[in-house]
């Protein structure tokens, strides 16, 4: 596919946190529907990735693009990037006491232009509720406020679900979950991709893998992609750790 036709092309770039370097000359390209899962040890600049893709204001762009269907998001914040079809679920998602989930979720749909009228939205909450294992009670009760790490995580995908975006960056949402709720949530990405949603998958491990399967796998070291490859490369990980891409390096 031409450069024209890609969801995201990350090009050349150099990002930094107070005058940190951080990311060191990333390279990617998303095409449409694909799934690419980026992994690597803490601190190699996979969660970073994501963050400055969304926008984050404490990351300072120092040089290269970002191209999200064609255009450059270099002047856009982060309430533009999400209007404009881009979806992140957080490692550790923010409780917003005072705001009930059905607030929430309504008021998220209105912003991406989608008013729908109250007894249609609660018929669709109530069948997104369901196909996650969300209790119905869950409508009013206050964003992540006391939920349990799974019950924030199948949340946050059930925004995924009822926004459908064009671009999902999804870090460590296999995080503290146990296996269960790792194979709700993976559903739920799944069904996700099946309706054409473009994927960046940030995680530690491979578990998630085999629920959720990759396009393309990356290894992080250093601010930058060591290594790609396809599923097997995730096996490969798993099996060897991340010692022998660094030497590999050297």
């Amino acid at each position: 596919m031409t450069e024209n036709t890609a969801v995201l092309k990350v090009k050349g770039l150099h990002a930094s946190i107070d005058e940190k370097p951080i990311l060191k000359g990333v390279d990617l390209t998303v095409e449409p529907g694909e799934v690419h899962a980026i992994m690597g040890r803490n601190g190699s600049g996979k969660s970073t990735l994501a963050n400055i893709i969304m926008g984050h204001p404490k990351y300072t762009v120092d040089s290269g693009e970002i191209i999200y269907l064609g255009e450059n998001l270099a002047d856009l914040d982060v309430s533009e990037r999400a209007r404009a079809g881009i979806f992140m679920a957080f490692q550790y998602p923010v409780a917003i006491p005072g705001v009930s989930v059905a607030q929430f979720l309504r008021t998220a749909l209105r912003a991406q232009g989608h008013d729908i009228p109250a007894r249609e939205f609660r018929t669709v909450l109530s069948a997104a509720f369901a196909k996650l294992g969300i209790p119905d009670s869950f409508r009013s009760r206050h964003v992540n406020d006391g939920f349990s790490g799974g019950e924030k995580k199948r949340l946050e995908i059930l925004q995924l679900l009822l926004l459908k975006p064009k671009l999902a960056l999804l870090d460590e949402t296999d995080s503290g979950l146990d296996i269960d709720a790792l194979r709700t949530v993976s559903q739920g990405v799944n069904e996700a991709i099946q309706a054409g949603v473009s994927v960046i998958l940030v995680t530690h491990y491979q578990r998630i893998l085999e629920y959720v399967k990759p396009d393309h796998v990356h290894v992080f070291l250093d601010g930058q992609i060591a290594m790609s490859g396809g599923p097997e490369l995730a096996h490969s990980l798993e099996a060897r750790g991340y010692d022998w891409v660094s030497e590999g390096q050297s």
